[in-house]
């Protein structure tokens, strides 16, 4: 194809804004159609004489005014060829041919084909399915003290995972995440992160999930939304009263008097002294407290006398 030298009005440049794709290696693919388009359009100017002058003396916005195709101006539809030889050809397909075996993994482009690429209203468009995979939760164990379940917690995690890169290569990113472990919540509640796990080519990034898993304590032990604590007091304070102090998990001091006789089996409960109840904001379940009453190992002749008096007359 022979041009003429341009007129001393050189063609403007055609400008367009190329969006941002959600995976930077395709911006490589979503540069090269923009190239393809702007050449192409280029190239209809100059091979059309009246297009031409339109141009150089109006502008690109003097294009958008002349008669479309089949209106009395030139037409270069698919098929037909235009003037001075050239052939408009698609830009897709000019794409196809150069990714057609893509390093990328894109695929095949043509007609009927997954994996085709398409453009909607100018954006980028999107991959077939196979290109959108979202691999499994990767999940991590988020150890808990009780006293953080009760009275909640920040706690700031950093993570370091698999990325890839504008490159299309894999490489290590760190991250810090900060958790809100809520008052209540009990092992085995799920933190995720959406697409902050790791990433693999032409895949979308895993979910990041953080499964709370409480820690044993050294005094109380949690049943559902109650908290179980065990005392053992003598004999001597099983028949004749005794009182309990007992500090919480938000550091309080509770000082529990017992005036009833301590049997097996007896349970103490105090209301509303337990664990937050997540999906209750502002209510608590109970602290029971549960005995063991320690008996002697020993009794002299006199104590067991004055045992027997004192319990049956």
């Amino acid at each position: 194809m022979q041009l003429k030298p341009s007129s001393s009005r050189s063609l403007k440049p055609m400008r367009q804004v190329v969006p941002v794709p959600r995976f930077p290696y395709l911006a490589v693919a979503a540069l090269f159609k923009l190239l393809i388009d702007v050449a192409l359009k280029r190239l209809r100017v100059l091979s059309d004489p009246q297009k031409r002058a339109v141009y150089d003396q109006y502008g690109e916005e003097g294009l958008k005014d002349m008669p479309p195709a089949g209106s009395g101006g030139p037409s270069f539809g698919k098929g037909s060829s235009g003037q001075n030889g050239f052939n408009p050809r698609n830009a897709e397909d000019i794409f196809a041919e150069f990714f057609g075996n893509s390093p990328f993994g894109f695929g095949s482009f043509g007609p009927g084909r997954s994996g085709r690429f398409h453009s909607d209203g100018g954006k980028l468009g999107g991959f077939s399915s196979t290109d959108n995979r979202k691999p499994p939760p990767v999940e991590s164990k988020l150890p808990c003290s009780l006293e953080e379940l009760y009275t909640g917690s920040t706690r700031r995690m950093k993570i370091s995972r698999t990325v890839v890169n504008a490159l299309g290569r894999q490489v290590q990113e760190s991250e810090i995440l900060t958790i809100d472990v809520k008052p209540g919540w009990k092992t085995g509640t799920k933190i995720t992160f959406s697409d902050k796990g790791n990433e693999l080519p032409n895949q979308l990034p895993a979910d990041l999930v953080f499964v709370i898993d409480e820690k044993p304590h050294d005094l109380y032990k949690r049943d559902g939304n109650d908290l179980i604590v065990y005392q053992r007091v003598s004999l001597a304070d099983a028949l004749g009263g005794t009182t309990i102090n007992l500090v919480t998990l938000d550091g309080r001091y509770l000082s529990l008097p017992v005036t009833d006789i301590i049997n097996p089996g007896y349970e103490l409960v105090v209301a509303r002294e337990g664990m937050p109840i997540a999906k209750e904001p502002g209510n608590r379940g109970d602290l029971k407290i549960k005995f063991e009453v320690k008996f002697p190992t020993k009794l002299t002749p006199e104590q067991r006398d004055e045992l027997k008096q004192t319990l049956w007359g």
